[in-house]
């Protein structure tokens, strides 16, 4: 045993090393990101308080995960790795390598997005990675692999998407919905606890699997880069939701997508290093509300790594200069997660940055409670006029890839609708309106409640025309919010819906995807007119949310001018059929503006009005 002083000198020893320790720790705080934070201040009783109040109001939207489910996840997940590894094993074998060698080249399976950041939800799918050594290449993967997971009885729903930007096998592996990328590495052999993150790792690699690698990369940086994870995550899963909940969740559509969400909540910990995740939220709004865009927001000083691929940097690349919120992943190469965000999703994201601002001051004064946060707005209320795109096609394995093309190229007419100089916002809803099936309604859409999956087919086989024609029997609906900036003027959206239609249907032909019974719809239409798209349930809901944006004293954004269409000018193509929009506030008529895209060389096909009257013409009168 020490004597009492040699005890007393080292204990005071120690403590001064824990100062000592704890102030440098401080210090780097203080500099954690590109600068210094706004506040060191911790927690103070009410924020404690204000933490467990915004974690209780988030158990019901399901955002947490029971042990369960968890255990479930990380089954499949081994499951899945396991697969990779027996994979890549026989296809050494297949390739002349011997038995000792095939058993030690290994291969992993790495998970990223909400998933690795643990902020998943209830039913959420999983991002993960397939990496294999150098001598098994793309083509391996997308033809003996895919052969591999369609024998295994746990697999459903599969399907390879290969020439995606990033290449993907998309699956359901018993009951969890899987997007595994892949990559291959100029490595002989992976092992076990191989690290990503080394930067020289992507050298010699292609475009593809620098792509498919980056997602994890980005993943593990963000949390390495954030003071208090447990702080992040549950601030994160408020953000998100609140994101979701006012349909501003989406990177296809323009909006900002998980990783980006991610990167500002990781940016407003760096401002407020101790702060909890009630603080937090609060902060989040503040700071981005206030944001001067196009300042990029970045988690740490750029990599000055030199491969050869292309990096986000306004001082070389012209282009990246007219991003308009560049929100920069913070592993090399350096990306802007929000090149789709154009300048209308920027001005409904930004509305939405200022009203959460406005709720959250009153939710921490004590005037309200976090639900406020959470109450999705009234879309539906906020415009008079709307574009509606209507995808039809024959069957469910048709309207999935239908879909899923359309929905990629919205952004591109929100786009061209702002070069309109009539136009001072064109809002599209992320929501996306599946349909019953139309001949079970009298040959019109009627949109199904949000999140309700496609409707079964009530007769399988594909329905013809009298002329043997494919008819449509499916159909989904996206809404797009309109802002004229003036009254009495015309406004010509013939060539808005000619450019996207045509860039569609070439977009399909080009794929092979492209089947008879598929058609694609563009209707002006006012909002008194949405009942005949939208069951009333579904208004009805809309409507009752819409007093949160008034309570919260925030100015909805720019209202469309108090105008009525009186008529619409005729124009046509051979593809599509469509009408400029002329702005009366003394008449009281309505129309529709109809654009019907068919294949390629022939006139669009009749459609039936909402009263049921067939018409092939240009204007259809209600």
């Amino acid at each position: 045993m020490w004597p009492a002083s040699q005890y007393s000198h080292s204990n005071a020893h120690q403590q001064n090393a824990g100062k000592a320790n704890e102030h440098q720790n401080q210090q780097n705080l203080k500099t954690l990101g590109m600068t210094s934070a706004i506040s060191m201040a911790g927690p103070k009783p009410i924020d404690i308080e204000k933490t467990t109040e915004l974690k209780d109001s988030l158990v019901p939207y399901g955002v947490f995960e029971s042990e369960a489910e968890m255990h479930h996840r990380m089954e499949v997940l081994g499951s899945l790795h396991r697969l990779v590894r027996q994979w890549i094993r026989e296809e050494s074998l297949r390739k002349n390598m011997p038995p000792s060698v095939a058993d030690t080249v290994g291969g992993n399976i790495y998970t990223f997005g909400s998933y690795r950041l643990g902020v998943h939800h209830r039913g959420a799918d999983i991002d993960a990675l397939c990496v294999a050594p150098r001598h098994i290449d793309r083509t391996d993967y997308f033809s003996s692999f895919y052969d591999l997971l369609k024998t295994q009885p746990q697999v459903k729903d599969l399907r390879a998407v290969e020439d995606a930007f990033v290449p993907v096998i998309k699956m359901n592996f018993d009951g969890i919905e899987i997007d595994l990328l892949f990559a291959r590495l100029a490595l002989k052999e992976i092992p076990d606890s191989f690290d990503l993150r080394d930067d020289m790792l992507l050298k010699n690699l292609d475009q593809k699997c620098v792509r498919s690698v980056n997602g994890c990369r980005v993943t593990d940086e963000i949390l390495r880069l954030v003071p208090n994870i447990n702080n992040f995550r549950l601030t994160l899963r408020a953000i998100k939701l609140w994101a979701k909940r006012h349909g501003i969740y989406s990177n296809t559509l323009g909006y900002l997508g998980g990783v980006s969400w991610a990167m500002l909540v990781a940016r407003t910990c760096q401002l407020y290093p101790n702060a909890l995740p009630a603080t937090l939220v609060h902060k989040f709004f503040l700071v981005f509300s206030q944001w001067k865009w196009p300042q990029p927001v970045l988690l740490k000083q750029p990599d000055s790594v030199n491969l050869g691929f292309p990096v986000w940097d306004p001082r070389v690349n012209i282009s990246d200069r007219f991003h308009l919120m560049p929100i920069i992943t913070p592993a090399y190469p350096q990306q802007n997660s929000t090149f789709n965000v154009c300048a209308s999703t920027r001005t409904v994201i930004m509305e939405e940055f200022r009203l959460g601002l406005a709720i959250t001051d009153e939710i921490m004064l004590g005037k309200c409670n976090w639900e406020r946060l959470f109450e999705a707005p009234n879309f539906f209320s906020r415009y008079k006029h709307f574009i509606v795109l209507l995808a039809s096609s024959a069957s469910t394995d048709d309207q999935l890839q239908w879909c899923g093309l359309i929905e990629s190229k919205i952004r591109h007419l929100i786009t061209t609708l702002e070069r309109n100089s009539y136009i001072t916002i064109a809002h599209v809803n992320p929501e996306c309106y599946n349909s019953v099936p139309l001949n079970t309604n009298n040959g019109q859409p009627l949109a199904l409640p949000p999140g309700a999956p496609m409707p079964a087919d009530p007769s399988p086989e594909i329905k013809k025309s009298e002329n043997g024609e494919i008819l449509a029997n499916y159909c989904s609906m996206w809404f797009i919010g309109l802002v004229f900036e003036k009254t009495n003027l015309n406004v010509d959206l013939t060539n808005d819906i000619v450019s996207f239609t045509k860039a569609v249907n070439y977009q399909a032909e080009n794929t092979n995807m492209l089947r008879e019974g598929m058609t694609i719809e563009a209707r002006h239409v006012r909002r008194k007119q949405l009942h005949q798209y939208l069951s009333g349930s579904l208004l009805l809901r809309t409507r009752t949310t819409s007093g949160a944006r008034r309570r919260a004293h925030d100015p909805a954004p720019p209202p469309a001018p108090n105008k009525k269409p009186k008529r619409l000018s005729e124009s046509s193509t051979d593809e599509v059929s469509v009408l400029s929009y002329n702005d009366d506030s003394n008449s009281s008529n309505v129309y529709e503006v109809v654009a019907q895209a068919g294949r390629a060389g022939e006139p669009p096909a009749p459609h039936a009005d909402h009263n049921g009257a067939s018409s092939s013409s240009t204007i259809a009168c209600t």
